[in-house]
């Protein structure tokens, strides 16, 4: 007997696009939700246009997707249509009805201009949880402008924490490598709608919520905002190193580079005894980690000078031997050969009848009872629209293609 999903009996349709939204409803998916994903016809969400490199069709010679949009649109269903037609908002509202959930990712107002805002949908079906993702929130004097993660990781805060200092050589602010303020918004997002889910059992009613990437980035700042607020002083970009832990940064090596990261007194005298300091674990400019931030400095210079002389695997094998927590920075291609990753199946493998073999990331949640499934492969646009709109909202083949003829899907 196959093991139910979480979220089996709940229906998802998904209106945003590009990344934060997407991540978000695709966790929902993987949780077993049903996703609808509603496109526009003949373009589609904006990622399957973002490339190279793309994933190409073996049965359309012209048919290609960027390979950025299947990072989130696993476990969909894609529906194109043309919401701004009359007779494509009627369709829409159908769908809406047999739903749960609503994700939208539109400019402060759009929907609105529509008929489709919360204050309107809610009135269609008093049980849905609508959730409205943006750069700045539905509030506030920057609410109208649009938000992109580049911009946020300027705006709040991370990029001033990220990078060399600016008297080192490649000094300067840097973004995080991946789009980090989108995906954790998109993380985000999907608690607040499984908190709002759970709530509705009891309330028999849906809500509102109101997800902006500035929020969340401000929110993740964590540590760092915790130590602005106790010191009034602006945190100093440290490259590689911990603002708070000493050592806890990238050393190099006769043949590249190993981090280290020495979280405890103990770990610190095991790390002085290998490298042949064991005076400097006594030492009082040292011993504590208090110490050893104060005097970061010195200290780093003197262990510099130790690690460089043997090679990383060298390093890596010794101090894993007493428990010294190290590590190598991998490429992309020795983190999926990496033996911990491949047994913890992080790479998995999806049939599409288009494109054959798709490799995706897994998704790193591991449930007991109710396992993550991967039903579908990201979708090709339109993919599933004459399925979901015969199963969903009871139109004919005909009327399905007068829609087609009027270019509404």
């Amino acid at each position: 007997m196959t093991s139910p999903t979480s979220l089996h009996d709940i229906r998802v349709i998904d209106l945003s696009r590009i990344l934060a939204g997407p991540w978000a409803t695709q966790l929902l998916g993987d949780l077993g939700a049903e996703i609808i994903k509603i496109e526009k016809p003949t373009v589609g969400d904006d990622t399957r246009h973002w490339g190279p490199p793309y994933i190409q069709s073996g049965v359309d010679k012209e048919g290609r997707t960027a390979a950025y949009n299947l990072c989130a649109n696993r476990n969909k269903k894609s529906v194109t249509l043309d919401f701004t037609h009359p007779e494509g908002k009627q369709v829409l509202i159908q769908l809406i009805k047999e739903s749960d959930v609503l994700v939208e990712n539109y400019k402060l107002g759009t929907l609105k201009r529509f008929g489709l805002d919360y204050d309107a949908i809610k009135e269609i079906n008093p049980r849905l949880i609508y959730c409205s993702i943006t750069g700045f929130g539905q509030t506030g004097p920057w609410a109208a402008r649009a938000g992109y993660d580049f911009l946020i990781q300027g705006l709040g805060g991370l990029m001033s924490l990220t990078g060399r200092p600016d008297d080192q050589p490649g000094g300067g602010p840097l973004k995080v490598g991946v789009a980090l303020a989108d995906i954790m918004t998109g993380m985000y997002a999907s608690t607040a709608i499984l908190a709002a889910l759970h709530h509705r059992i009891e309330s028999g009613s849906g809500q509102y919520i109101d997800m902006a990437l500035l929020d969340t980035q401000v929110a993740v700042l964590a540590n760092q905002a915790m130590n602005y607020f106790h010191t009034g002083e602006n945190p100093a970009r440290l490259g590689n190193a911990h603002p708070n832990v000493v050592p806890y940064q990238d050393f190099k090596t006769a043949d590249g580079h190993i981090i280290l990261a020495v979280g405890n007194d103990d770990q610190f005298e095991k790390l002085m005894r290998e490298i042949d300091l064991p005076e400097l674990s006594h030492d009082p400019d040292f011993e504590s980690n208090e110490a050893r931030n104060k005097n970061r400095e010195q200290l780093i210079r003197l262990i510099a000078e130790k690690i460089k002389k043997h090679e990383s695997s060298d390093w890596i094998e010794r101090f894993e031997k007493i428990g010294v927590p190290c590590g190598p920075i991998n490429s992309l291609e020795e983190v999926f050969d990496n033996e911990q990753v491949i047994s913890r199946g992080m790479q998995i493998e999806m049939t599409h009848e288009n494109y054959g073999a798709v490799p995706l990331v897994a998704n790193p949640i591991n449930l007991s009872e109710t396992p993550i499934r991967y039903n579908y492969p990201p979708p090709e646009l339109g993919e599933h629209t004459r399925t979901v709109l015969s199963e969903l909202c009871q139109l004919s083949e005909d009327e399905i293609q007068e829609l087609a003829d009027k270019k509404v899907i």
